[in-house]
């Protein structure tokens, strides 16, 4: 993977609080600071209690939109499992100098999974469980479409292949083996919503509690099983039984060994990322660890 991409369009200060100011004047005098940029969007901090999510390139505009479209739908059920979300508060439009959608999203407390420990997440293991039991719902047929997350392993048979080639044996052969019964089960008839991008760094947790989901820019209608990977990737073995076992009979044998699959993949995309992300293939390879050690265990 290539390293972060030159933003397509830069809003400065000033460009950010004429943004606002377009589509909430009275908001448009709070204080103002840039807190973050990733990849997509570029995330000012407004006053204390909201956040400007603005779009760096045009790929990331959709993203917004699926954000602005569903989590007005979501956000109150999850809110029900006491999991906050980035329900934009005011959906913003393109305007004659900023070219995308935008949003002021609540300032969400917490701090980023990405980076703890696996045995210090068993707390809010079964919270994720019940929060993605509310989010996994049969999904309209306007929500959101995605290529890639949530469709059967099939179509993405050939990229997580190329992936595996390029990993030392170690790694590719244990997660290559989780890949294949993953496509050798029955694929998902439901069609639900997921999030579609639950790993650790979109994953906000107080003390032991899981405070918010955030980042729902790939959130769509498919298999369950694509979030249900996060069990191998936020949780050691204990925090993965805690998981499963709140979910109780919902996900049956086969969801799970795709769920297994889609970590397995989703461990080997990580693996390749770029060096100005070094946190995120951190996480592929201790995900990829914990799968191979999963999978070496004597069967109970």
């Amino acid at each position: 993977m290539a390293d972060s991409p030159a933003a397509e369009h830069v809003l400065d200060e000033r460009g950010v609080r004429e943004l606002v100011g377009t589509a909430a004047p009275e908001l448009a005098t709070l204080a103002l600071s840039r807190f973050a940029e990733g990849w997509d969007n570029v995330t000012w901090r407004l006053g204390a209690d909201l956040a400007v999510r603005v779009p760096r390139r045009s790929i990331a505009a959709p993203l917004i939109r699926n954000e602005q479209s569903a989590l007005p739908r979501l956000a109150a059920a999850l809110a029900a499992e006491g999991v906050r979300t980035p329900l934009p508060v005011v959906a913003g439009s393109p305007t004659a100098d900023f070219p995308w959608p935008w949003s002021i999203v609540p300032w969400l407390p917490g701090r980023q999974a990405l980076g703890l420990p696996r045995r210090d997440n068993s707390g809010w293991a079964a919270q994720l469980a019940s929060a993605l039991l509310a989010l996994h719902r049969t999904a309209p047929d306007d929500a959101p479409s995605n290529p890639a997350r949530g469709v059967p392993l099939a179509m993405r048979d050939d990229s997580i292949r190329l992936r595996l080639a390029d990993l030392p044996s170690r790694i590719a052969d244990p997660l290559g083996t989780m890949w294949r019964s993953g496509l050798d089960v029955e694929p998902s008839t439901e069609n639900v919503w997921i999030h579609g991008d639950l790993h650790p760094g979109n994953i906000l947790v107080a003390g032991d509690r899981l405070s918010a989901l955030i980042d729902f820019g790939d959130v769509t209608a498919g298999d369950p099983a694509y979030d249900l990977a996060a069990g191998w990737l936020a949780f050691d073995i204990e925090g993965r039984h805690v998981f499963r076992r709140t979910t109780g009979g919902r996900y049956d044998d086969a969801t799970w060994i795709r769920a297994r699959a889609w970590a397995a993949a989703i461990a080997v995309i990580l693996c390749h990322a770029s060096d100005d992300r070094e946190d995120l293939r951190a996480l592929g390879l201790d995900t990829a660890a914990e799968l191979v050690s999963e999978a070496e265990l004597p069967a109970p």
